[in-house]
Order: C-alpha cells, then structure tokens, then sequence
C-alpha cells in the first residue's frame, strides 16, 4: 500500500504517523497488516477510510475541519498501539516470520517446537473456524 503523499495536500490536511517497531512486526509484512487490522477494527466507521499503511508506519490523513474527529481517531491508534508486541502471532504471520511452509508449521506445533499460546475461533471466508496462536 504505498502512496506517495502530495506536499499541497499535506498542508491542508491533518497528518499524524505512527512508526511501528521492529519488535511489533517482527519483520513480517503479513504482521504489519494484521497490526493495521488490529487498529481498523477499533476506529468508527468514518474514520477507517482515514488510515493507511505507508512503508512501516501507519498514517491518519483527514481535512482540517475534522479536527475533533483527527483528534478521536488518533487516540484510539495510539491506545491500540500501546503493548502491541503482546499481541498473538496468527498462523500466517507464523510462518512470513519464520519462512516456513504450512507443513513445517503444523509439525513443529505436534513435536512441541513452536509452543502454542491457545485457540481462538474466527471467522473465514464466512465461516467460523478455530485458529491456533502463537
């Protein structure tokens, strides 16, 4: 999702970026958008048009007569992100990070060398499924 912002735009907009660690994306592009999942899931509905992934950092562009809003949405990302590296590693970001095969990934969960951190249902491609974490 890159996208090159226009410096005239930028003047008449209110910008706000937020640089993701290293520790949070662990160098997964798939985590990166989990992350950003993360964050689109707990903005209202208006705002989520307003949040965009531009290298490793997330940026929230809006006009600046949404100041009140600007303001909302960027203390919900910032609370979000807070403690972001705690979040569970789901099983694609699993194997991005450690440049394995589903095969591997499932083997290593039976023989007990990747340990799980539990079970959680959600729901894919419209149906609910079970989800292991790591």
């Amino acid at each position: 999702m890159n996208t090159r912002l226009n410096s005239d735009k930028r003047e008449e907009e209110l910008v706000e970026t937020w640089a993701l660690p290293y520790a949070a994306t662990l160098g997964s592009s798939r985590r990166l958008q989990g992350i950003f999942l993360e964050v689109l899931a707990r903005l209202p509905v208006p705002a989520k048009k307003s949040l965009k992934i531009i290298g490793r950092q997330l940026v929230l562009q809006m006009p600046k007569g949404a100041k009140n809003d600007f303001d909302a949405t960027s203390e919900i990302v910032s609370t979000t992100l807070q403690g972001i590296e705690s979040l569970p590693v789901i099983p694609r970001e699993i194997e991005d990070i450690l440049s394995i095969t589903t095969t591997e990934r499932h083997r290593w969960l039976k023989d007990g060398r990747l340990p799980s951190a539990g079970t959680r249902t959600v729901k894919l491609r419209g149906r609910a499924r079970q989800v292991t974490l790591a």
